[in-house]
């Protein structure tokens, strides 16, 4: 498969690149910085903002792996899936996002979201509210294939790679253990197994470590 990550220098991207090459995938990187850190074979540097449709021709997968931490810079979430949803449009081209864990449901009537609680910490509450409506301007769109993938709880960028985890859907699930975790590296492995897959368009799932 060809796949083409996006915002290509941040940790979980990283990762995405390390799984997806060390399955024979031909990746290539787009980065705004001039070093390459992906660790990808092929680099492009071009910021996200400024990918046009020819940039992404002839992909299978589109892996949008933007982020952003300052408050200011929130409002980027939307606005990058929806511009590479814009370039994506009517392909079949498939777009993958890096999602958070802020707006999993936490009741059945999926009217209560994880950030919903009191004690969600106040500095993630920005980022959350950001991708959860990034989520809902994704929702809308018909004519775009893709598939928002929200990590656990608690998302380990140097936690450990088991090679195995739950996938699950719109709500916060809990392993055997109780608990809501997973590493960027398992992470990374769900992602792949999406794009090999294909199973969930137009679908927002979630993984956890079993």
């Amino acid at each position: 498969m060809k796949i083409a990550v996006v915002a290509a220098n941040g940790r979980v991207a990283q990762k995405v690149v390390k799984e997806a090459q060390e399955r024979g995938f031909e990746v290539t990187a787009f980065a705004r910085g001039e070093e390459n850190k992906s660790g990808a074979a092929k680099f492009v540097k071009k910021d996200i903002m400024d990918l046009s449709k020819e940039d992404l021709l002839g992909f299978d997968a589109v892996v949008d792996g933007f982020g952003a931490w300052k408050d200011e810079d929130q409002p980027m979430h939307i606005k990058t899936s929806q511009h590479l949803c814009d370039i994506l449009s009517g392909t079949d081209t498939r777009l993958l996002i890096v999602g958070g864990a802020g707006s999993l449901y936490v009741n059945a009537e999926h009217t209560a979201q994880v950030k919903d609680d009191p004690n969600f910490p106040a500095m993630f509450l920005p980022l959350a509210n950001a991708q959860g409506q990034e989520l809902e301007e994704l929702r809308k769109r018909d004519d775009v294939k893709w598939t928002f993938i929200s990590p656990a709880g608690d998302f380990q960028a140097d936690g450990e790679c088991t090679g195995k985890y739950i996938l699950a859907g719109e709500e916060l699930t809990l392993n055997s253990k109780g608990e809501s975790i997973i590493s960027y590296a398992d992470y990374a492995i769900a992602m792949v197994d999406e794009i090999e897959k294909g199973n969930h368009i137009k679908k927002r799932i979630s993984v956890v470590r079993e």
